[in-house]
């Protein structure tokens, strides 16, 4: 498995820069009938039908959209991501190991919604109504966004999100909590999954 690493946020340019890079790759892979500039005619008319291509990850190779349940959540999950400078499809692979896409879900320990925020969790985020997708999503990226800039890799972040961010302080890195541990490599083996053509 590859290291990760963490790039600094993109902002709006490097955002508009990075779609004009991945527009240059979509075009340099399709037959060249396009007009110049146009926009894929084979994408054209097909968003939000269900023979729709998934979104493309700006980030890494690979798609963002799970199959089932998880369809109906993929342009809120994008954009939380997006508006938070989170990798989409790392950010999609959280949600589905934290909810399976069940925006009702509560765990035993007071977590709620797709992305299991804790009340006060939730609350620092601006979260009014964790059943919410929109707001539970937002506030999911939020949180893991500042998780990613507090500890500087993947991992750390994913498993300061599962056990704390005080139980990756106190270990130096991923604690040795089986639960944490299995929690992590089941969003890495996922990713990994998911970002092969």
């Amino acid at each position: 498995m590859q290291d990760f690493e963490l790039k600094p946020p993109l902002g709006p340019a490097g955002v508009r820069e990075r779609m004009q890079q991945i527009q240059a790759r979509m075009q340099s892979l399709m037959p060249q009938q396009e007009a110049p500039g146009a926009f894929p005619s084979v994408l054209q008319g097909a968003i939000g039908t269900d023979n729709a291509p998934k979104p493309l990850n700006p980030f890494a190779q690979g798609q963002i959209t799970p199959e089932g349940e998880g369809k109906q959540f993929s342009g809120m999950i994008q954009d939380a991501a997006l508006q938070n400078n989170v990798d989409p499809l790392l950010f999609d692979c959280l949600v589905s190991a934290e909810s399976s896409y069940n925006p009702n879900c509560r765990s035993s320990a007071g977590a709620m919604g797709l992305t299991q925020l804790m009340p006060e969790t939730a609350k620092s985020m601006g979260v009014t109504n964790p059943f919410d997708p929109a707001q539970n999503l937002a506030g999911g990226a939020k949180y893991f966004r500042g998780l990613l800039d507090k500890f500087g890799d993947v991992r750390s972040a994913l498993a300061a999100y599962n056990a704390g961010p005080g139980a990756v302080h106190r270990y130096g890195g991923v604690p040795p909590y089986k639960e944490t541990q299995d929690y992590v490599a089941k969003i890495m083996n996922l990713y990994e999954a998911r970002r092969r053509p």
